[in-house]
């Protein structure tokens, strides 16, 4: 009897979500080999890891020659990178998905071009074009910078035009470079992220739509399912998969919406990658965003992507909260990332699972009164309310 070939997979880039691709792949017989800039990434905890610098193409193309396939779990790993890796070896998602997603310009267009709606929007690289852009489009706005911006770092919100002096002051620096881009203010009632896979073969899933809640522009909080999500989801779903046929998309990705006050969908953005707000996955849905990413890229079946239950998120920023209190709770779960703590740094994650959102109430208040974050799980506590009331 032949042996069968363990697959190796190549991650770009050795944070947390490389760490738990990786976790997810052992079970599946498939081995990970990680490629970071830095020698502590967490990932390297969990695989093997090549520490090089995406420059460092000859380095690359030998770390090519020992993997099945390539993917990523940052969309800052630049597109040329990835396309020098393609012409080695299958890179999944492909080079060109990676490009859209890191020009917010080119995204927002995109999503216009398959459908989906977005909030207003203007190009800036002078700030002559900011005025002209404000005239058009008025405040309260946001101007972020096209590139290189995400968890809420690289913006400036302006609520009058009479801010435009100051948002100018604090980010005409980056529009030098690579250019702004500035929208107008949403007056959205939730935040929700629709996750979906797509695998070689064309297959199409989505997990059930997620609500989140942000602080200072981080992820705090995710609820799954979300509510209404007869309503939603239908919808969300056509315009992932929108996105993701538009792309020839392989492996998973998030597309996050805003719902507005009269109940449309909005395109905020896209994330070519597995994603923080569907952590809640590995023990809350049958087959995890992680699982499931690796098996698309590999090309195997993808798994069932529905929800067991009710699930709620904790992302932990900065110093971890006390573990007993969570390892005492029925069906929560513990994730360390093992990074060094720093302020605003994603050190990891708690999910408490539940049959229905009842119990999911009745635990989470308890464990957050434990961990002294009431302020953090009170929105998931109040939509739980409105579920078991709907």
């Amino acid at each position: 009897m032949t042996a069968r070939k363990s697959p190796v997979l190549g991650i770009l880039g050795g944070g947390q979500l490389a760490r738990m691709l990786a976790l997810a792949a052992a079970p599946l017989g498939v081995r990970c080999r990680v490629v970071d800039g830095l020698a502590d990434a967490c990932a390297g905890h969990v695989a093997s890891l090549l520490v090089a610098e995406w420059s460092d193409h000859a380095r690359l193309q030998a770390f090519a020659a020992e993997v099945d396939a390539v993917t990523f779990d940052f969309e800052n790993v630049p597109a040329e990178t990835a396309r020098v890796l393609a012409d080695k070896v299958v890179v999944w998602p492909l080079p060109g998905a990676l490009a859209v997603s890191q020009d917010r310009v080119t995204e927002k267009t995109l999503f216009r071009e398959c459908g989906i709606q977005t909030a207003e929007f203007a190009a800036v690289s002078t700030r002559a074009e900011l005025d002209q852009a404000l005239a058009t489009i008025g405040a309260p706005a946001i101007l972020k910078t096209r590139r290189f911006g995400y968890d809420g770092k690289g913006q400036f919100r302006l609520k009058t035009l009479a801010d435009a002096d100051a948002a100018w002051t604090a980010l005409g620096a980056p529009a030098a470079e690579h250019g702004l881009i500035l929208e107008a203010f949403v007056p959205f009632a939730r935040e929700l992220s629709v996750l979906a896979v797509r695998g070689r073969d064309g297959e199409f899933r989505t997990w059930p739509l997620t609500q989140n809640w942000h602080t200072n522009g981080v992820l705090a909080m995710s609820l799954a399912p979300a509510r209404d999500i007869a309503v939603l989801q239908p919808r969300a779903d056509t315009l992932a998969r929108a996105l993701a046929e538009r792309l020839n998309y392989v492996g998973v990705f998030a597309l996050e919406l805003f719902v507005t006050t009269d109940g449309q969908l909005l395109g905020n953005e896209m994330a070519p990658r597995v994603h923080n707000s569907g952590h809640w996955t590995i023990e809350g849905a049958h087959t995890s965003q992680f699982e499931n990413h690796v098996r698309a890229v590999l090309g195997l079946p993808l798994g069932d992507t529905g929800a067991r239950g009710v699930s709620a998120m904790f992302n932990w920023l900065g110093e971890l909260p006390a573990l007993a209190p969570v390892l005492q709770t029925v069906d929560a779960h513990w994730h360390d990332y093992g990074k060094q703590a720093r302020p605003g740094r994603k050190t990891g994650h708690a999910t408490l699972c539940a049959p229905d959102a009842a119990t999911l109430a009745e635990r989470l208040a308890a464990l957050a009164q434990a961990l002294g974050r009431e302020p953090q799980a009170a929105p998931v506590l109040q939509a739980l309310r409105a579920m078991q009331h709907a």
